[in-house]
């Protein structure tokens, strides 16, 4: 096997070949392998090996591609094999595994397919299970989807055949190590000096806050800064399915809901959770996402002396976030009538902050929709910004009453009736 004067694309399927027999032929001498932990003398083994294997199979490669499958190798029997160096990389997000030979990333909000992959499925599932073991996590056939959160806050979660019809299949939100602040999330265009100024004075002013978005347009990234505008005498519960949540405040209580047990008892959901948060004497209750029953006891929270929470909902627009209100209540078994259900959500509400995510990857707070009631059954709002410049409109909440910016209000958009 020679790879000289071969075309980029049959060089790179033999470099994997041969990183698969090399891979298994390790493997074969595991009882050979270092397990002391010792990196140099794993190192040292490895490279004997490798060179021994290729020295006797007469392989024509040069010292670079060597040192380069070496590496890699040692990536495969410490690591998480060909994405360990993805996991170290601070400018991925998100990394998106569909099968054995087709590695995604998301960098700057654009996805892009990498020039890795695995030997086989049979490796993917190694890989899998090696992040899933620290957290006693269980990955078979009976059970055949997890979704788990590592040691560093990052969101895992994978799916074996034979529900994944074409191989294993992983996807892993990174957790950064530095949270983004106000200042960065101005940098990135994300908003402007108007709106961070109006949405400080809302969290100040104790506004209870939905932000609505589709998925990965930033709801958590923008949960927490507007959580840093909050008093440090405060106290913050904080309720989520995977702890992503990275408030920088002195006094805050981390909830997370835990799956049911092998055999289907031991859950404790999101709804458990804000009930018992009631009984723990928070200011603020900040619930990492709504997506089901939870709905009810949160606005009931909302409503009921617990101003200033905040939640996020997956939702195209304020109009969609408040009509997935009303679905997941009616989910939750509400049999109340429907306009007083928009009743309760209008005076649950104070503002719905969309962010979404615009065509060349930027996150952007698109709209900050002001809930002001409910008029012949329907919602009355008002649209305090769009991310468009329209016109300029005034907060009518008295929580903002005090709010004053050059000019009057530094916000746009138009007032509807729904």
């Amino acid at each position: 096997m020679k790879f000289v004067n071969t075309p980029a694309v049959n060089f790179a399927e033999e470099l994997q070949d041969l990183k698969g027999r090399l891979h298994r032929h390790l493997l074969d001498q595991a009882d050979s392998l270092p397990t002391d932990g010792e990196d140099d003398r794993l190192n040292r083994f490895v490279w004997e090996k490798v060179t021994q294997y290729i020295r006797t199979s007469h392989i024509a490669i040069n010292q670079r591609e060597i040192e380069r499958l070496v590496k890699e190798l040692i990536d495969e029997l410490t690591g998480f094999g060909p994405i360990d160096a993805l996991l170290r990389d601070d400018k991925i997000s998100d990394i998106l595994v569909n099968g054995p030979y087709h590695i995604y990333i998301e960098r700057n909000g654009k996805l892009e397919k990498t020039d890795l992959r695995f030997i086989d499925n049979a490796h993917v599932l190694r890989v899998i299970r090696r992040i899933l073991a620290p957290l006693g996590r269980r990955l078979d056939e009976s059970s055949p989807m997890v979704d788990a959160r590592l040691p560093n806050g990052s969101r895992v979660n994978a799916v074996i055949p034979p529900l994944a019809i074409d191989g294993a299949c992983l996807s892993i939100r990174k957790f950064r190590k530095d949270p983004l602040t106000a200042a960065d999330l101005l940098a990135y265009g994300t908003w402007d000096e108007e709106t961070l100024m109006l949405l400080r004075q809302a969290v100040q002013a104790r506004c209870n806050v939905l932000v609505a978005g589709s998925t990965g347009a930033g709801k958590t990234t923008l949960l927490n800064v507007l959580s840093s505008f909050i008093g440090a005498d405060e106290r913050l519960i904080t309720i989520e399915d995977a702890a992503e949540l990275s408030l920088r405040h002195a006094h805050v209580v981390r909830l997370e809901t835990r799956p049911p047990g092998i055999e289907g008892d031991g859950e404790i959901t999101a709804r458990d959770l804000v009930r018992n948060a009631l009984r723990m004497r928070p200011d603020r209750i900040i619930l990492g996402e709504i997506r089901g029953a939870e709905v009810l006891d949160m606005l009931q929270a909302m409503n009921t002396g617990h101003d200033g929470s905040m939640a996020t909902l997956h939702a195209n627009s304020p109009r969609d976030a408040l009509s997935r209100l009303e679905l997941l209540a009616g989910f939750a078994g509400y049999n109340g009538s429907e306009t007083t259900l928009r009743q309760q959500i209008a005076s649950s509400l104070d503002l719905v902050v969309h962010i979404g995510r615009l065509r060349d990857g930027q996150r952007r707070v698109l709209t900050v929709e002001e809930v002001l009631d409910v008029s012949d059954g329907h919602y009355v709002t008002q649209s305090l910004y769009r991310h468009e410049p329209i016109s300029r409109i005034k907060p009518k909440s008295a929580k903002l009453a005090h709010y004053t910016a050059d000019p009057i209000l530094p916000v746009r958009g138009y007032g509807y009736t729904r």
